[in-house]
């Protein structure tokens, strides 16, 4: 599949329906790219990074709580020591998966804005307009992430 670079004219008109938009892999099966699904997409992504950059926050408070309260109960049997301890556990769990989502919607968004946005990282094939809508931080297409999960 190749890039989509349409002529000025079209770029112009680019928010028209069916219009092409540059630096966006179309793939046949894909349909084509309208500036308006384009912005929904960025739109979406910023919208994520803005609420996980807060739950982000909110996580390492919670965490920072529970740390500076580590020492507190001495006097605990170790069902509670072992309670604290999967508590911390579970919080540091959470706020490094949403690190990992705030890093995969940033970097969703750079390849908007570098041109290289639905195209496969392993297979430089179209990832697929219905998938990225569903999942708009995708880098590999399905093929390419069911082989990934298989190993």
């Amino acid at each position: 599949m190749a890039r989509v670079t349409p002529p000025a004219a079209e770029v112009a008109g680019a928010a028209e329906v069916g219009a092409r938009v540059p630096g966006v892999v179309i793939g046949e099966a894909s349909g084509e790219w309208t500036q308006a699904e384009i912005d929904e997409i960025e739109a979406e992504l910023r919208s994520d990074i803005a609420r996980i950059a807060a739950e982000i926050e909110m996580s390492e408070a919670d965490l920072s709580d529970l740390m500076r309260n580590a020492g507190v109960g001495a006097g605990d049997d170790s069902a509670d020591a072992g309670g604290k301890v999967l508590e911390r556990e579970q919080e540091l769990t959470l706020t490094q998966h949403l690190r990992l989502l705030l890093e995969q919607s940033r970097r969703a968004l750079e390849r908007l804005a570098d041109g290289s946005y639905g195209v496969c990282e392993q297979c430089a094939q179209p990832i697929g307009k219905l998938r990225l809508q569903a999942f708009p931080r995708a880098t590999l297409c399905v093929a390419c992430k069911q082989k990934t999960e298989r190993r």
